[in-house]
């Protein structure tokens, strides 16, 4: 296999992109500057060197923390959790919330084999336990896409988090069903996240 041939099948591993994609992507690369190229394969190659999870939240990020957990402005008493950490990237596009995040790398799957130890439940219940509440106590915001198995952790997570036995309880809210069922965070439109946020439901 030569060189053309082993990059095309490399681009067309990546999500959404199929043969044919991958093919133009390559002869695109070859019309560029080379100055282009090689800081592009520079990144790349240091993409996994440079950008790790944040140890408190699990978003991809360069420091640690990252930029949102070591903002001192940001709202402590209320965590979004989310299933990847693209979703954060998603929330914070629309402007309007404040809080935590929580990444939970993925959502419990059972015919897939992912259950709860698999996934950052364990780190999130952790958190809420270290956090002291203002007046207004805790919220844990559950972004989980509004699918069947996005649904299932979304109750899961309420019931682990009742049963920390919290004084006071925290708040466990889900995004309002202004997202389609069977629709993506990261497809969803800024108006449409922005009233999911404001219409969130108590579970």
């Amino acid at each position: 296999m030569n060189t053309f041939d082993e990059l095309t099948n490399n681009f067309s591993r990546l999500p959404g992109i199929g043969k044919k994609s991958a093919i133009r992507m390559v002869n695109w690369l070859l019309k560029q500057d080379s100055l282009y190229v090689n800081r592009f394969a520079q990144n790349l190659g240091q993409l996994q060197e440079k950008i790790k999870p944040c140890p408190v939240c699990g978003a991809w990020t360069e420091t640690e923390p990252c930029s949102i957990c070591s903002d001192s402005l940001r709202n402590k008493n209320q965590i979004c959790v989310v299933e990847e950490s693209q979703d954060v990237s998603t929330i914070e596009a629309y402007g309007e919330y404040k809080g935590q995040y929580h990444v939970l790398g993925g959502l419990i799957k059972p015919l897939e084999g992912i259950g709860p130890a698999q996934l950052s439940i364990t780190p999130l219940l952790n958190r809420l336990r270290e956090i002291k509440p203002e007046e207004e106590g805790i919220e844990v915001i559950i972004a989980t896409n509004p699918t069947v198995e996005g649904d299932s952790t979304a109750l899961y997570l309420n019931k682990v988090i009742l049963e920390l036995n919290l004084t006071p309880s925290p708040k466990v809210t889900r995004l309002a069903t202004g997202i389609p069922v069977g629709g993506d965070l990261e497809y969803i439109d800024k108006r449409t996240l922005s009233l999911s946020f404001r219409g969130r439901s108590e579970l």
